[in-house]
């Protein structure tokens, strides 16, 4: 099957795109978009990918689903384009950034993808959604597929960060080889839990400490 999608993901990927499973689900997602509205943009489904090829990650975040309100699902786990207001546990993530690395941020807006150019892999379990209504499209296969980008980067690479905010985020990333990558979980940014351990975590300073000691630059979150 040709999927439009980052040449190096392609490589490592390809043999999902063969899997009854991933035929279905594309069967499913292209009748979604003919019958009713879907988010993101057809064009932004893959653009997690698109913005940072497989040797380059560096860092995941893991989401669960694309925003399904209008104008808010760009492609990236918990961005929104930088006109779009900023989403609640986009605004405790920023508030955590600054705590924890002591600083002003320099960017307030929600366009994530000056992470991801960094190479940050901002990866939701599910890669499309139906406009509100949320989880509409899971167990479609889409969790079987993201479930093998986890697999790729975790057997195939080495030094890589990953950051499972809440229950569903750490049982998705619950069989990553913790010797060969740092694994960093904490309760969801969202403002039901954010308090509860979130907040305080200091993610991104250990994000960039690992970096450092294994040789790769840090990241900006500024």
């Amino acid at each position: 099957m040709n999927v439009k999608i980052d040449p190096s993901w392609a490589n490592h990927l390809k043999g999902e795109f063969e899997k009854t499973y991933f035929t279905e689900l594309t069967t499913f997602v292209k009748k979604e978009y003919l019958e009713g509205k879907v988010y993101p943009a057809p064009k932004n489904i893959f653009r997690a990918f698109d913005l940072c090829p497989f040797e380059s990650v560096k860092v995941v975040i893991l989401g669960q689903d694309p925003y399904h309100g209008e104008r808010q699902a760009n492609g990236l786990a918990f961005a929104v384009d930088e006109r779009e207001a900023v989403p609640p546990s986009l605004k405790n993530i920023f508030k955590e950034i600054a705590s924890d690395l002591g600083k002003t941020l320099v960017h307030t807006d929600g366009d994530l993808s000056r992470w991801a150019k960094q190479g940050v892999l901002l990866l939701n379990a599910t890669l499309t959604v139906r406009a509100h209504s949320a989880g509409s499209h899971q167990e479609k296969g889409w969790e079987q597929f993201t479930d093998a980008v986890i697999r790729a980067l975790s057997e195939e690479r080495t030094g890589i960060v990953f950051m499972l905010w809440g229950n569903y985020a750490k049982q998705k990333g619950a069989h990553i080889d913790r010797n060969k990558h740092l694994v960093l979980e904490a309760p969801h940014p969202s403002p039901f839990s954010a308090a509860s351990g979130f907040l305080g975590c200091k993610h991104f300073s250990r994000a960039n400490e690992y970096l450092t000691v294994n040789g790769k630059t840090q990241i900006d979150w500024l």
